[in-house]
């Protein structure tokens, strides 16, 4: 379970100013389950990112608490936190060969003992990529690249899976086929899944809850149908546009 208890950050508008009229203000509160996928959506600028880098250790709170199956890990240095990020980009190294890439997940020195080969290849075969291992990142395709990064993920069975917008450059076939991919995952390893989308469509896949952010807040947090389809919500009815969707859970 992962819970971000009165969360507090604060930054400059304006880097060269530190009056607090430049000051934009975020605070947050959640609460997510092991076995949990919970959809992030929201304006650009509404603090999205900032919450999962918060949760990883790449931003440094004011105030409050960030709880992992109720260990307080807000003081612990991001190389000590149980958590992954998976990025939009993959942040994979292109000089190496897909097997390589999942590896430093597990072991950066690449000095592997024959488990954790097997569990490599194990990963590998989960998100279909079995017959793959020698290929370069430039030779795959961005569905295939994101595959590389959920495996590495997978590998290092960490408690909390930070997804920071990686079906951005997915095409709606393979977007569905890796949240299918994303929930089987959680689901086997009772992880605790944050996923960044601007598409709702994305949201009702993958997630029975969605939290909506604005302006530093979670404005709304609930079912994800509730949450995106009550036309009673001006923010959100005016984020949305006419893009929602009618799908269901």
């Amino acid at each position: 379970m992962l819970t971000v208890d009165n969360l507090s950050f604060s930054y400059l508008n304006n880097s060269s100013s530190s009056s607090d009229s430049d000051k934009a203000e975020m605070l947050f509160n959640l609460d997510v389950q092991a076995g949990e996928i919970l959809s992030i959506i929201g304006p650009s600028g509404s603090g999205k990112t900032t919450l999962l880098n918060l949760i990883a250790g790449f931003n440094t709170p004011n105030a409050g608490k960030i709880l992992v199956d109720n260990v307080d890990i807000t003081a612990l240095k991001i190389h000590q936190r149980p958590v992954t990020t998976v990025f939009q980009d993959n942040n994979l190294f292109p000089h190496l060969d897909v097997f390589t890439n999942v590896a430093i997940g597990i072991q950066p020195s690449l000095k592997l003992n024959q488990d954790e080969k097997q569990h490599i290849n194990h990963a590998l075969e989960s998100v279909g990529l079995a017959d793959l291992h020698k290929r370069r990142p430039k030779e795959l395709s961005g569905g295939q690249r994101q595959r590389v990064a959920l495996a590495r993920a997978l590998v290092r069975k960490q408690t909390v899976l930070l997804l920071d917008e990686p079906l951005a450059a997915l095409g709606p076939a393979m977007k569905d086929e890796i949240i299918d991919l994303l929930k089987t995952m959680v689901a086997e390893q009772n992880m605790v899944a944050l996923l960044i989308s601007h598409q709702p469509s994305d949201a009702f896949r993958a997630s029975k809850r969605t939290a909506f952010i604005n302006q530093g807040r979670i404005h709304r947090i609930g079912n994800t149908a509730e949450v995106l389809e009550d036309s009673s919500d001006d923010v959100i009815k005016q984020y949305l546009g006419d893009t929602r969707s009618n799908n269901s859970i």
